[in-house]
């Protein structure tokens, strides 16, 4: 009788060896990519920050108290601001103004100064140029880009500021 041979059972490859040149590139492309990162992430960092802020803390804790004591004088004169924005198209923007005391009536003589202030990024601010048209009424006309602003008016009389209206406005 023959006997039936069991079938050949494949011997494994014996596995890769792991050289110091293998160490060594594998070491080398990890440190790499985590350097190209790091350098990538800081360039971001370094060219889309506007800088500091605020340079003093004390200083701006000074000027919060002296906002806040305006802010309460403000509310007491129960002034209105109106403002409406318009496009003159190709990213011209008019922006008209009326200004009235508490009885409704337009306020003159005052010297109003105003900013379209970008949220996020100080260096895109747009300082407005406010001519007065009379009977409370200020109108300026400049260049400003689609997004939220904020739209700060200033009102003084005498060189003391009176008066600041801020309002976070669109722009299509």
């Amino acid at each position: 009788m023959a006997r039936a041979s069991a079938p050949a059972a494949s011997t494994p490859k014996p596995p890769r060896e792991l050289t110091g040149r293998a160490v060594l590139a594998i070491l080398l492309a990890f440190f790499g990519v985590v350097i190209g990162v790091n350098v990538i992430m800081a360039r971001f960092a370094v060219t889309t920050f506007a800088g500091v802020e605020t340079e003093s803390s004390y200083k701006a804790g000074l000027a919060f108290t002296a906002e806040h004591q305006a802010a309460e004088r403000q509310a007491a004169m129960h002034w209105k601001v109106d403002v409406s924005l318009g496009s003159l198209g190709g990213g011209a923007r008019e922006v008209n103004i009326i200004v009235r005391d508490a009885a409704g009536k337009p306020l003159t003589n005052l010297v109003a100064d105003g900013v379209l202030a970008h949220p996020t990024d100080a260096r895109r601010d747009v300082v407005l140029d406010l001519e007065p048209l009379g009977d409370g009424r200020y109108r300026a006309r400049t260049q400003a880009g689609a997004g939220q602003w904020d739209l700060v008016i200033d009102f003084a009389q005498g060189g003391e500021r009176v008066f600041r209206s801020k309002n976070r406005v669109q722009l299509p």
